[in-house]
C-alpha cells in the first residue's frame, strides 16, 4: 500500500488516491473557498425567486418561466465573455462592477413584478439580472488549476467543487421557497440580490489567491480564438445543456406538483432531496481512484441519468417522486465532476475560466429553454407534464454525446491541445 504523500510547500500532493483531507489542506485554499461558497449561493436562489415571485404576481408558470428563461438565455450569453475578460484582466476586475450591476437588475425586476408593470418590463430587467450573474464557480474552479497544476487532486478538487455547487443547490432553492412562501413573494429575490452584493466583492477581494493575468503578448496571440474552438469543449457543452434542461425542469415542475397537492412547501423538500442525491454522489465519487477513462464514466453515467429522468413523468405519488428525484440527483454528479475533469485535460490553462464558464452558461441556457417548455406544459397539460423535459433534454444530449464521443479523448503526450486556441501547450494524459 503506497505511503501518504506529504504536502509540500509547492501545494501539490502525489498521492495515487487524494483525499478531501489532503485537498483542503492546500495552502491558501480556505481563503477563496468559504467566500466563494457565500459568493455561489444566491446563484442557486435566482430561477425559483424568479419564478415563484412572477407565478404569484401573474398568476402564470409560463410567463414566469420566460421570464427566468430571459434570465438564464442571457446568463448563457454573457457568461463566456465574462470568463475570457476574467482570464484578460483579471477576476476581481470582471467580478466587482458584475455584482453590482446584478444586484441593481434584480431589486429592479422586484420592484417591477410587485407594482404590476407590464409584462414586456419584467424582460426588460430579466436580461441585465442574468447577464451579470457573477461566474463563482468557474473562477474557484480556476484557482484550484492554478494552484494544482499536474497534481491528482485536480480530480478530488473537480469533485469537490461539484459537491459545493450541488450543497448550494440544496439550500438554495430551500431558502429561497421558504422566504417567498413564508415571508414574502419578493423575500427569495431580494435576498439573492444582497448576498450576491455582499459575497461577491468579499470574494474578489481574495486577490492573492486569483490565476495571474497573462502578459499583453500572449494575449495578443489569442485574442481571436476561444476554448469554444476545442472540438471537445463543445460536445461538453451540449452535455451540460441536457444537465440544464434536468434543473429547469424538475423546478417548474416539483414548484406546480406540489401546489397542485395543496402543499405548496413541499416544493423546496422535493428539490432538496434531488440535490442532495447529487451531493452525496459528488462526494463518493471524488474519493474514488478511477481506473476507467473519464470518457468511459461519462458515457455510463449520463446513460444512467437519462434512464432514472424517463421515469420523472410517470410519477403518481410524492413518495415514488421523492424516489425517483433522488436517483437523478444520483447520476448527475458524475457527469458533472467527470465533465469539469475533461476541461482540465483538453484546454490550456489560459483559457480554462472561459472554459467553465461555457459550461456553467450551457447549464444556464438548458435550464432557461426547460422551465419556459416546462411552464408552458403544466400550463396546457396535465400536472406534471413538465417532467418530459428533463428526459427529452437528457436523451437527446446522449444521442450527440454517443455519436461525437471520441472528440472527448484528450490528445496524447507531445501533442497539443485542439486547434484553434491560438497558442500551443502540450497537454499529458494520465
Amino acid at each position: 500500500m503506497p505511503q501518504k504523500a506529504t504536502v509540500t510547500g509547492s501545494d501539490q500532493g502525489r498521492a495515487k488516491r487524494p483525499g478531501y483531507g489532503q485537498l483542503l489542506r492546500t495552502r491558501g485554499a480556505w481563503t477563496f473557498l468559504l467566500p466563494g461558497f457565500a459568493a455561489r449561493q444566491p446563484f442557486a436562489m435566482l430561477t425559483i425567486s424568479i419564478v415563484l415571485l412572477v407565478q404569484h404576481t401573474t398568476g402564470s408558470y409560463g410567463t414566469a418561466g420566460a421570464v427566468s428563461a430571459a434570465t438564464g438565455v442571457s446568463m448563457a450569453l454573457f457568461a463566456p465573455y465574462s470568463g475570457k475578460l476574467a482570464d484578460r484582466f483579471g477576476q476581481r476586475a470582471v467580478l466587482v462592477p458584475g455584482v453590482l450591476v446584478h444586484s441593481a437588475a434584480g431589486l429592479t425586476l422586484t420592484v417591477l413584478a410587485l407594482s404590476g408593470a407590464p409584462t414586456w418590463t419584467l424582460f426588460l430587467a430579466a436580461v441585465p439580472t442574468g447577464a451579470s450573474t457573477p461566474q463563482i464557480g468557474p473562477m474557484v474552479r480556476a484557482r484550484w488549476g492554478m494552484k494544482l497544476q499536474g497534481s491528482p487532486l485536480l480530480q478530488t478538487a473537480a469533485a469537490f467543487e461539484s459537491v459545493t455547487d450541488e450543497f448550494t443547490f440544496v439550500l438554495g432553492p430551500l431558502f429561497a421557497t421558504a422566504l417567498c412562501t413564508g415571508i414574502n413573494p419578493a423575500a427569495g429575490l431580494v435576498t439573492e440580490a444582497a448576498l450576491t452584493l455582499v459575497g461577491g466583492l468579499l470574494f474578489a477581494a481574495q486577490k492573492r489567491t486569483q490565476p495571474p493575468v497573462g502578459s499583453a503578448e500572449e494575449h495578443a496571440r489569442v485574442e481571436h480564438s476561444s476554448a469554444l474552438r476545442v472540438p471537445g469543449v463543445r460536445v461538453l457543452i451540449v452535455t451540460f445543456l441536457g444537465i440544464g434542461a434536468v434543473f429547469g425542469g424538475m423546478q417548474v415542475s416539483l414548484a406546480a406538483y406540489s401546489e397542485a397537492i395543496g402543499q405548496p412547501g413541499l416544493n423546496g423538500v422535493l428539490y432538496g432531496i434531488f440535490a442532495a442525491g447529487n451531493m452525496l454522489s459528488g462526494l463518493v465519487c471524488g474519493a474514488v481512484a478511477w481506473k476507467i477513462s473519464p470518457q468511459r464514466r461519462l458515457l455510463t453515467g449520463y446513460t444512467a441519468l437519462a434512464v432514472t429522468a424517463s421515469g420523472l413523468w410517470a410519477a403518481q405519488s410524492v413518495v415514488v417522486l421523492a424516489g425517483l428525484g433522488l436517483l437523478v440527483g444520483v447520476c448527475i454528479a458524475p457527469s458533472l465532476i467527470t465533465g469539469y475533469t475533461l476541461v482540465e485535460k483538453i484546454v490550456p490553462a489560459t483559457s480554462r475560466t472561459e472554459a467553465f464558464t461555457w459550461l456553467t452558461g450551457a447549464v444556464a441556457l438548458g435550464q432557461a429553454a426547460a422551465v419556459t417548455v416546462a411552464g408552458q406544459l403544466e400550463d396546457r397539460f396535465w400536472d406534471g407534464a413538465g417532467f418530459l423535459v428533463p428526459m427529452g433534454g437528457t436523451v437527446l444530449a446522449l444521442v450527440v454525446m454517443f455519436l461525437l464521443r471520441s472528440r472527448l479523448v484528450p490528445p496524447s503526450a507531445g501533442r497539443t491541445v485542439a486547434r484553434g486556441v491560438g497558442h500551443r501547450v502540450p497537454v499529458a494524459v494520465d
